[in-house]
């Protein structure tokens, strides 16, 4: 191999320059031409370039390895791990010491830029004087000098930056896993000839940053923020990684843990309850038309819930033996969980699975009975709605009529209603869409409607004084010019 490079080295040299004077002579032979040249010039340039491929070589080695070993998932190596791949566990140790390795790599860098500084400008400085004698260049000595500088800076520079920089980081981000496990090896070796000068410079850099206050942070122990994630898995969607499904999974988990009971329960004017009196057979009446699996039972009114009951275990006592139908439902009471209505549906989930009971009544300030929540409700708010046989007729909150044209649940929370408008409806103790409305139109009647950011909210459905559905749509100019012809309309008779 040397011998070889050495011959084209000669060939290229001869065919442009001679070397200190002494011109390179073809003698005929056949098949190749025999050359004689300054062995001592030759030798020392091909040592020259070889060593300046090999630091380019060394530099796109520690760039690819720093850039991968901090982009590889540690979940998957330690995947390899379990799988007994030897080349995972030499990875394992170099991301398990990130900080130490990482510096390994940039003290490596480091090296490589200097060597390629000290040898590479000078390397390529000496094969264009020549060049520029041979062609003919009548220039002062200096300006040669100057000419064949930043000539070999810019050549030295490109081909640092591309062969020694940006290809191996184009690698290593492309294939992260695949430059770590078979480069972690080498660097270990490395570190480990260099841990002397590394340890060094890791204590002189700590030192030099308690000087200025600074606290020393290492790589590893950078988290990502909440908002950073989103960011994240909002890049994964547009890159096809994940599905929207899977995104707004993500999405709900980081929403799950600030939410609290009060705001996805069933609120007392819509809890179907039994009193403790009634008999099974009548309860089997209400069920029928209900059609819920686990109803509270109360004790006179819905602030003295006593516990619950379940459709399964009233079916189950009535089919043993039909006289069960007569005994009254307290015999088939199950205890209920009580808890303030302000607690996070994540603790609630969690006491839920503790006890096994799933229905929770929610007290409010007062001791009186706010709502109540189902683990279904609970679940719904991660992978949405959950519907069974009996919701065959159930209403989704949003109806979307036409573009900026909807029905919307009274109940839908005031921060999902700002998400899907795009508006700011900002009020401190209420929560659902519903509770705003009658902050504004206290005596609200079907129909009543007002304007807030371009929208006007109407009532479409009431119960009394329980707003049902809101009607909410999008004010356009042609709108506005339609309510102000009738308002002038209005006004003629008036005028006349």
């Amino acid at each position: 191999m040397y011998f070889c490079i050495k011959y084209f080295m000669i060939k290229l040299l001869n065919n442009f320059f001679y070397i200190g004077g002494v011109h390179f002579v073809r003698i005929p032979h056949s098949g190749l031409e025999q050359r004689t040249y300054l062995d001592g010039d030759i030798v020392e340039l091909t040592i020259r370039l070889a060593i300046f491929a090999i630091l380019i070589i060394f530099s796109g080695f520690f760039v690819a390895t720093e850039f991968a070993i901090v982009k590889v998932r540690a979940t998957r190596i330690d995947q390899l791990v379990e799988e007994g791949n030897r080349k995972a566990i030499r990875a394992k140790k170099v991301i398990d010491n990130l900080d130490e390795y990482l510096s390994a790599c940039q003290l490596g860098i480091t090296i490589t830029s200097l060597g390629l500084g000290w040898l590479g400008e000078p390397t390529i400085a000496k094969i264009l004087h020549p060049l520029f004698e041979m062609m003919g260049l009548n220039v002062e000595a200096t300006a040669v000098a100057v000419i064949s500088f930043i000539i070999a800076f810019s050549i030295v520079t490109f081909v640092h930056v591309v062969a020694g920089e940006l290809a191996p980081k184009t690698l290593a981000i492309q294939r992260a896993e695949w430059v770590t496990l078979n480069f972690a090896g080498t660097l270990v070796g490395f570190y480990k000839l260099m841990y002397p000068f590394i340890h060094f410079l890791n204590l002189s850099a700590r030192g030099l940053s308690r000087l200025f206050g600074l606290k020393p942070v290492t790589e590893n122990e950078n988290a990502h923020t909440e908002e950073e994630l989103r960011m994240i898995m909002a890049d994964s969607l547009k890159s096809g990684e994940i599905n929207h499904s899977e995104f707004e999974y993500v999405n709900s988990i980081f929403e799950f843990s600030d939410r609290t009971a009060k705001e996805i329960m069933v609120p007392r004017t819509e809890i179907i309850s039994f009193d403790k009196d009634l008999t099974v057979k009548e309860i089997f009446e209400v069920m029928g038309v209900e059609q819920y699996t686990r109803y509270p039972i109360i004790d006179g009114d819905k602030d003295h819930v006593i516990g619950l009951v379940n459709l399964k275990h009233l079916l189950t006592a009535y089919i043993k033996d039909p006289v069960n139908g007569d005994k009254p439902v307290m015999e088939y009471m199950q205890p209920v969980i009580r808890v303030f209505e302000t607690i996070p549906i994540s603790d609630l989930l969690l006491k839920i699975q503790q006890e096994r009971i799933h229905m929770a009544i929610l007290m409010d300030e007062y001791g009186g009975t706010s709502g109540l929540v189902t683990i279904e409700d609970i679940i719904e708010e991660i992978v949405g709605d959950i519907q069974d046989e009996f919701d065959e007729d159930e209403i989704p909150e949003v109806q979307e009529i036409s573009e900026g044209h909807y029905i919307i649940d009274a109940k839908l929370l005031l921060d999902e209603v700002n998400d899907m408008l795009g508006t700011n409806i900002d009020e401190e103790d209420i929560d659902t869409l519903g509770g705003w409305f009658l902050t504004k139109r206290f005596d609200a009647v079907e129909g009543d409607s007002f304007e807030f950011e371009g929208y006007e909210f109407k009532v479409k459905e009431l119960d009394g004084h329980h707003i049902l559905y809101i009607e909410v749509m999008k004010l356009n100019e042609e709108t506005d010019e339609i309510l102000l012809g009738n308002m002038d309309e209005l006004k003629q008779p008036i005028e006349e």
